[in-house]
């Protein structure tokens, strides 16, 4: 829907001083690895130095979730502001983006890591092999969830997905307990 949102709805002729930039709008998705690598060395030194005192893996899910409905509902943002018809700065967008990816940075390496050590020994290749699986099978609901997205809507997509990551994140924070009991010391 990003993708959507860019090539219709975004002002992809930038000016900056005398110069005239066209940016094409299948560029945006290489924020989403840029902001990786950005993130990344910050998450890793985060974690190491708070060492045995971060989030327990749980906690960064839901933070994760909080964090990834707050991204979609940054972009209702310039919708609700210029308009369903008007063409927004491409900033909108590196700023979805940037938010974003903070939310994948708290849930995938955490599910790949907690995945390994939650699976027994035997099990481990085919339980990576479910963790692929359940991310595949989340692209294939993003693929049919964004078929209701259509210029006019902006609003009521981006918040309805907003809010139903929100909820799901505050239902995994009440569930942090549970869930830690459950994973008996792995965090």
């Amino acid at each position: 829907m990003l993708a959507l949102f860019a090539q219709s709805q975004t002002n992809n002729t930038v000016h900056i001083f005398n110069w005239v930039i066209h940016i094409n709008p299948a560029n945006y998705q290489s924020l989403n690895p840029l902001f990786i690598l950005i993130y990344t060395p910050i998450f890793a030194t985060l974690w190491t130095k708070l060492g045995k005192k971060q989030p327990s893996s749980p906690s960064k899910f839901s933070l994760g979730m909080l964090v990834t409905g707050f991204s979609y509902l940054w972009m209702v943002i310039p919708v609700a502001m210029f308009g369903a018809h008007s063409l927004v700065s491409p900033l909108w967008l590196v700023g979805s983006w940037a938010i974003i990816e903070v939310g994948e940075l708290l849930i995938s390496p955490i599910g790949l890591s907690v995945t390994t050590k939650l699976a027994p020994n035997a099990f481990q290749s085919s339980m990576m092999s479910m963790w692929f699986l359940a991310d595949s099978a989340g692209q294939a609901v993003n693929s049919q969830i964004v078929r209701f997205y259509t210029p006019g809507n902006e609003v009521g997509y981006f918040s309805i997905i907003g809010i139903v990551s929100i909820i799901a994140g505050i239902v995994l924070f009440f569930m942090i307990k549970p869930i830690k009991r459950l994973m008996e010391g792995v965090l």
